[in-house]
């Protein structure tokens, strides 16, 4: 009886599994394609929940609508933990630590009014669009985007860096020019005038009154200018670095010729197909 009961409990946890955590079953898309308009129903609700107007007439109904995907989502968890192969490889996944997080602050209203907008974070489950829809092979651009930005952040960082020192040198030549009668109160509060124009932001809630200032102030705009699009031309140049690299990765198997396009499927050479990119 033992036996029959573990074998009954065997087949139920794979029947889940194939359900749950699989798409290549009608039952498996159903039940994703449920899951993903169950999420977006429920960020909404949080979205018009700060709504006043929303939130005096519908108030009621979104909280217990909240509570009612709050359980549903609960459920979808706990059936997670239960019939995965791997549960604490799944508990310590970014999904899974996703999913946690997506019920706690329901719970943890109860106790600290105010923590459940943090519900906003159920939106990061619409990740999973890319597993359900079958775009992971997209994520490869993902990954070369974040490589070279890997590879550029020193460059960048010295960037930062010396933009600062510039933003710190002006921000106190301000300060010595225009002086607290003209709103630069101290340096920090220039420094915050200098970035706001750096940026080419432009608040105008402080501006400089005297001639050298308003000198200054131009040539700050000029700096703005000539180097707001540096980080981006370092960026650039490391994609495309990225994309050689990818490019060179692709070889065909009969002729051994590189250089293919991430898209390409079969070689340019010799019309052998070539193999689907990991």
């Amino acid at each position: 009886m033992t036996d029959n009961q573990d074998a009954a409990e065997s087949a139920l946890k794979r029947k889940l599994r194939i359900v749950i955590f699989g798409t290549d079953t009608p039952a498996g898309r159903w039940f994703d394609l449920i899951l993903l308009l169950c999420i977006v129903a429920s960020v909404s609700l949080v979205l018009l929940d700060t709504v006043q107007s929303v939130n005096q007439r519908w108030g009621e109904l979104i909280h217990g609508l909240e509570w009612f995907f709050t359980l549903v989502f609960t459920m979808e968890y706990l059936l997670r933990l239960y019939c995965s192969a791997h549960r604490w490889q799944y508990a310590r996944s970014f999904y899974g630590v996703v999913d946690l997080l997506s019920v706690l602050p329901s719970y943890l209203a109860l106790f600290f009014p105010g923590a459940n907008f943090t519900l906003i974070i159920r939106v990061l489950r619409l990740f999973r669009i890319f597993r359900v829809l079958k775009l992971l092979r997209y994520l490869s651009e993902g990954n070369m985007l974040l490589r070279a930005m890997m590879q550029s952040s020193r460059k960048v960082f010295i960037f930062f860096f010396s933009v600062s020192l510039i933003i710190m040198v002006l921000g106190a030549v301000m300060y010595m020019v225009e002086g607290p009668e003209n709103g630069f109160s101290s340096i920090p509060k220039s420094i915050y005038w200098t970035i706001v124009t750096i940026t080419t932001v432009g608040y105008g809630d402080i501006t400089p009154k005297t001639d050298l200032g308003q000198a200054i102030a131009a040539l700050t705009m000029l700096i703005g200018y000539s180097i707001i699009a540096i980080p981006t031309g370092i960026l650039t140049a490391e994609i495309s670095q990225e994309i050689g690299r990818s490019r060179d990765l692709r070889r065909c198997s009969n002729c051994l010729k590189t250089g293919h396009e991430p898209q390409a499927r079969f070689c340019n050479r010799c019309g052998s197909e070539l193999a689907e990119e990991i």
